[in-house]
């Protein structure tokens, strides 16, 4: 199945009646992991200040992985580096059809060729990103920026 509109379906709900966003996150990296064609890794990294601190300073906040399927991965990232940062900080998706050309990749994975990165929002603020990696170049499209922001929408209400 690579349906957005059932991923989506689907998405909202393992999220419905659930309160722990935690499992959302877990089910939803699953979810798409097991639904998504060559697809190597899905999963979150969630803003540190979100989890631990009241206050937002994008020049200090770090991106924590939270729930994924997929290989091990790096554990921190700084806004403003790799894809999963350069997201947070701007704010929107982003799509790397090459990752070998994106200047300051983190290679969590060597095997990575192509990633998107959506990230989502409460009160205007990155509270995380939702990453994808494919180890086939040129994997993601506007189709996936579509689909995945809307399963991100969902992830939003939840917050």
């Amino acid at each position: 199945m690579d349906s957005y509109k059932e991923l989506l379906a689907q998405a909202e709900a393992l999220s419905e009646g659930n309160v722990w966003i935690l499992s959302v996150y877990a089910n939803i990296s699953s979810l798409l992991f097991n639904n998504m064609e060559n697809v190597s890794w899905v999963g979150f990294y969630i803003a540190e200040s979100r989890i631990y601190r009241t206050t937002w300073d994008p020049s200090i906040d770090k991106l924590l992985l939270g729930p994924f399927c997929g290989n091990p991965a790096c554990t921190v990232i700084p806004f403003g580096r790799g894809v999963c940062g350069t997201a947070a900080v701007r704010k929107e998706t982003v799509i790397v059809e090459d990752v070998g050309k994106f200047p300051g990749h983190i290679a969590c994975d060597a095997e990575s060729r192509s990633e998107i990165v959506v990230p989502f929002f409460k009160d205007g603020r990155v509270v995380g990103v939702l990453d994808i990696d494919s180890k086939q170049k040129g994997r993601f499209g506007e189709r996936d920026r579509e689909g995945l922001e809307a399963i991100c929408r969902v992830i939003e209400k939840k917050l």
